[in-house]
């Protein structure tokens, strides 16, 4: 008894090191993937200085699954890239991005030197599936050197969808007529990567807005089936006038990955209409 004491003892004490503590069996997200690589590669450069470049911009140990280092100076130039951006080094990246993100980009440039890790967000094709999406990257300032890696985003949260269907509604309140054009007409207001508001008039039961596909305008929505044939729009409508303010989960193509995903949808009455915002759980 005395021996199986000490020997939990001394168990409980190994652990209390890293050397000994339980592996989580967790695999690293794609936040801490981009984190540890961009350390790697400000490592390898405050070592190797520029001669890195040409690590960087092949495959190998400075590539992680989809994620890679780039690097740009300080007047926006691409000096180096382990990914599909290889084809603009030598070249100003600044032309390349929307306008509305220039002036930031502008900005991060001009920032001093401070040895610790910056972040943004910022639209870029995503060459797996062809679609600009909204990319993460995590960037650090060595020099006149800007190292960076990043990676996308393809599906928003529950949250994003929440706030962007609080917009939506008091919109509609406001300006019935308004906002269904706005919405069908993909304004930014009501479309975010793979976010998008639809609205139903729950008197007529057919769709008045769809922000991502226009020609559901017009169509019987209580009539609604997924791309598996099961019903679906009665059940929300039901709900809806039920309770002024629903969830519901069915399977919807996913307008940034093009495939069918589960989709979990925020339902709320607005006057006579039906507003939703759903976001994709894969």
């Amino acid at each position: 008894m005395k021996t199986l004491l000490k020997s939990l003892l001394l168990l409980s004490f190994l652990s209390s090191f890293p050397l000994f503590a339980a592996q989580s069996t967790t695999s690293p997200t794609d936040d801490q993937r981009a984190k540890a690589l961009l350390s790697k590669a400000v490592a390898a450069y405050k070592q190797e200085g520029d001669k890195a470049f040409a690590a960087f911009s092949r495959q190998g140990e400075f590539v992680d699954g989809d994620l890679y280092v780039f690097v740009v100076d300080s007047k926006g130039t691409m000096l180096a890239s382990g990914g599909p951006s290889v084809v603009l080094i030598d070249r100003d990246v600044s032309s390349t991005l929307d306008p509305s993100l220039q002036e930031q980009f502008a900005k991060a440039l001009k920032s001093p030197e401070t040895g610790k890790v910056q972040q943004a967000d910022y639209r870029w094709k995503n060459w797996a599936d062809g679609k600009v999406e909204r990319k993460h990257v995590y960037y650090q300032r060595v020099g006149e050197r800007f190292l960076a890696v990043g990676y996308y985003i393809p599906r928003a949260s529950a949250q994003q969808a929440a706030a962007m269907l609080d917009k939506a509604v008091k919109a509609v309140e406001a300006d019935p007529e308004g906002t269904f054009r706005k919405i069908t007409a993909r304004d930014k207001a009501f479309i975010e990567d793979d976010l998008y508001v639809f609205v139903v008039d729950l008197d007529t039961s057919k769709f008045v807005a769809h922000g991502f596909n226009t020609r559901m305008v017009g169509t019987d929505f209580d009539s609604l089936k997924d791309p598996g044939g099961n019903p679906i729009g009665h059940a929300m409508l039901e709900l809806v006038k039920a309770k002024g303010e629903a969830e519901f989960e069915y399977q919807w193509r996913n307008p940034v990955t093009s495939k069918v995903e589960n989709k979990h949808a925020f339902l709320r009455k607005a006057g006579h209409y039906l507003v939703a915002v759903g976001y994709y759980t894969r």
